[in-house]
């Protein structure tokens, strides 16, 4: 009876004051959440988390071990998949972050993957910036994560020691020379032994990604893992 009472409730109130897609505007209809389900199938999802040796892996696993790379969308510009993390980092969206961050979980679990891992990091922002933000939009994607693999994530464990330049128009050589001594341990933990699943927003040529996993396997983490929302 609760039930069905909510889910009037919940038409009423969507007739009067409708829900909006994310990536396109359009009106969400009834089940959709945040991202309309014709955006959801525009954007081009991998296979990366049912392949050990995909293409992300190949290039990643030069840079450091790896036991899994994998992102959920090929990014494209101007593209479905950019509009929407524009909206997740620059418009106040950190919704689309957890959003994403299950539908991923869910892929992962099908593909074998839900008990891969014993906890989630998301590669930080400098304070400055997250406060401006508001938030953390790898956070908001491991939230998502770890809400539907039940693993924990700690939002708390890595910290951005300096404010480093934006990476979008840097080389692959100057983003590597941009990262270095970027990262830190803010909290002290047993990271020993631990399978750990290091999460960002985009991938491009991994220098982030590399920086943090040197840092982890200086602190004895066993397995490395990587999940992007997409990658280039």
């Amino acid at each position: 009876m609760n039930s069905r009472f909510t889910e009037i409730l919940l038409d009423f109130v969507y007739l009067f004051f409708p829900r909006y897609c994310l990536g396109c505007s359009d009106a969400l209809v009834k089940g959709e959440e945040t991202i309309c389900t014709t955006c959801m199938l525009e954007m081009a999802k991998t296979e990366d988390h049912l392949y050990q040796e995909n293409a992300l892996y190949k290039r990643l696993s030069l840079q450091m071990p790896l036991a899994r790379a994998m992102a959920l969308f090929k990014f494209s510009k101007n593209g479905r998949v950019q509009q929407v993390l524009h909206q997740l980092k620059y418009k106040n969206h950190p919704e689309i972050g957890v959003m994403l961050g299950r539908v991923y979980g869910e892929r992962m679990i099908a593909g074998g993957l839900g008990q891969a891992f014993d906890l989630i990091l998301p590669v930080p922002l400098h304070p400055a910036r997250r406060r401006r933000r508001g938030y953390n939009q790898s956070a908001k994607f491991a939230e998502g994560l770890s809400e539907k693999l039940g693993i924990p994530f700690s939002d708390s464990t890595l910290a951005r020691g300096k404010k480093t330049e934006t990476q979008t128009r840097k080389s692959k050589l100057d983003r590597l020379e941009n990262m270095r001594g970027v990262f830190q341990l803010n909290r002290r933990e047993n990271l020993a032994g631990k399978r750990i699943l290091l999460v960002d927003d985009v991938v491009t040529t991994g220098a982030t990604l590399e920086a943090c996993g040197q840092l982890l396997f200086k602190e004895g983490c066993s397995e490395l893992s990587i999940a992007c929302i997409a990658e280039t």
